[in-house]
């Protein structure tokens, strides 16, 4: 107690006699014990038998900065200095980068038994989505509740939704676009109306027609919770938690009276993903209580909305810098249909024209590739799990993360790699790469393998079920749009860059965008 209590004491007269030079020298000396405590545990946690870790100067935040600036940098820079399997810190978690196509495949096809979704995001996805569906299950109910949705994502719904899509996108555009030339906020209105369509075709139109009267905002604060934060301090008593409790409860009191006024007319048949999951049932018999219906509607519309605007907007952002590629869309349609498209006159597509539109079908696919709104996934490892054709294995406890778009944006799979060329799909690119793939997984019309270089669904028993809904969503919001108005970029903006700061990575705001009503 001595030498502590004449070293505070020293240290106090210090601080009398020169308090700036005081506190620069406690600075520097605890900035020197924060690195040299960094550099001892890195030193005393290696691991030859562990995939290689990035280095770090700050004791359990680790690389978090760096990689949530801007994670296909980060990625990318120590895939360069330690191949294609790395570890690096992130507020005490230890994340595990697993990448290119054998890094594609080790994650969406390790093992359940090792690694689980479900451990990785329940904590973030829980409070979106509410109890006792998709992560918030074991992963045997998961997969009959993904085979329940199925059902309202048949041929037959397809077929009736493509027409709620143009009434929805024709009304939107009618309300908010109503000069013949401005510049709107891009995200926002593709986001609107995406929420629209994905509601009326998904919910059903007696919630679609409530979206005014205040269940758009009971989303909006559910979606508050779907933010990275929410993955690293899951612990705190946040008040977007509570928030979106009390959102749950009033979305629970709607979707409740909406299913006990349809079961009143149980003869009368809805076509939409609510009146598939009220008649769907688990293998054992048991139906799906109306909570859980509830819930796997916020779920999907949830999952979708960010998704498909983000994916919408980056492409029309890239047709309004390349006209001639809008001129490629104008010129297939008017020959499938036999006729000038104009913005007054433009046939209805049937579900078979949306899926075979050729040069919109490759827009959406070219999007995807250069610009997928989730470019990372996760799991959790529960058992030790050793990567194939390495000598490393992976401990418990650690997350592993897929990037597939570092394989998509990689010159070894794709000339002019990161050139949005909507064409590279007409050709033997196309061909040649999906020959890489050996394993088909039968969700949605895409048959690419966890060892395909692009992945914008993910692969394997959790491969998103949601790819031909998606497709056909945004084709038909990017064919009316695009028989109706010109689209150039605001000058002033340009080409938005990517914002990394919420969990989709969407255009950096605001979305500028000019539009010009077509008169012909």
């Amino acid at each position: 107690m001595g030498v502590l209590q004449t070293a505070w004491e020293s240290y106090a007269a210090f601080m009398a006699r020169s308090p700036v030079s005081c506190v620069a020298v406690t600075v520097v000396v605890l900035v020197s014990f924060i690195v040299t405590w960094a550099q001892f545990e890195q030193k005393t946690n290696s691991n030859p038998s562990e995939p290689p870790t990035v280095s770090y100067y700050v004791p359990f935040i680790g690389s978090m900065i760096e990689f949530g600036m801007n994670p296909i940098e980060f990625i990318r820079k120590n895939q360069k200095i330690h191949g294609n399997f790395f570890t690096f810190l992130m507020f005490g978690r230890r994340m595990t980068i697993c990448i290119d196509i054998d890094g594609n495949d080790f994650v969406f096809n390790a093992k359940h038994s090792c690694v689980t979704a479900e451990d990785a995001y329940n904590s973030l996805t829980k409070p979106v989505f509410g109890e006792g569906v998709v992560y918030d299950v074991p992963n045997t109910v998961l997969m009959e509740q993904k085979r329940m949705v199925k059902a309202g994502l048949s041929i037959e719904n397809f077929r009736a939704y493509i027409p709620i899509f143009i009434q929805e996108v024709n009304q939107y555009v009618d309300k908010h676009w109503t000069k013949d030339e401005g510049t709107v906020d891009l995200l926002q209105s593709i986001s609107e109306m995406i929420i629209m369509t994905a509601s009326h075709t998904l919910l059903g139109p007696e919630i679609r027609s409530k979206l005014h009267e205040g269940v758009a905002d009971l989303y909006h604060t559910l979606d508050s919770c779907f933010t990275p934060i929410h993955f690293l301090f899951e612990w705190l008593p946040l008040p977007s938690y509570y928030a979106s409790g009390k959102a749950h409860d009033e979305l629970d009191r709607i979707f409740s009276s909406v299913i006990a006024e349809r079961r009143k007319h149980i003869g009368e048949k809805h076509i939409d993903m609510l009146d598939a999951l009220m008649e769907s049932r688990y293998k054992n018999g048991e139906p799906l209580s109306d909570k859980h219906v509830g819930n796997i509607l916020i779920a999907l519309l949830m999952a979708g909305q960010h998704t498909s605007a983000a994916t919408t907007t980056w492409a029309l952002l890239n047709l309004a810098a390349k006209p001639d590629v809008v001129n490629e869309v104008r010129a297939e349609n008017e020959t499938r249909f036999g006729c000038k498209l104009g913005a007054k006159s433009f046939p209805e597509p049937s579900y078979e024209d949306v899926k075979d539109f050729v040069v919109l079908d490759n827009i959406v696919r070219e999007t995807l590739r250069i610009r997928p709104p989730i470019i990372q996934l996760m799991r959790k490892v529960v058992k030790p799990v050793a990567i194939p054709n390495t000598n490393y294995v992976i401990p418990a406890g650690n997350y592993i993360i897929a990037s597939p778009i570092i394989s998509a944006t990689d010159e070894k799979y794709y000339k002019a790699a990161e050139d949005w060329v909507p064409s590279r799909w007409n050709t033997a690119e196309k061909e040649d790469v999906m020959d890489k793939a050996t394993t088909d997984y039968g969700f949605g019309a895409t048959t690419t393998s966890a060892r395909s270089p692009t992945l914008p669904f993910g692969a394997g028993r959790h491969r998103c079920i949601g790819e031909q809904f998606a497709y056909i969503q945004i084709k038909t919001i990017l064919y009316v749009l695009l028989n109706r108005f010109d689209f150039s970029l605001d000058p002033k903006r340009g080409m938005p860059e990517r914002n990394y700061q919420s969990m989709v990575v969407l255009p950096e705001g605001p979305v500028l965008c000019r539009y010009k009503r077509r008169t012909d």
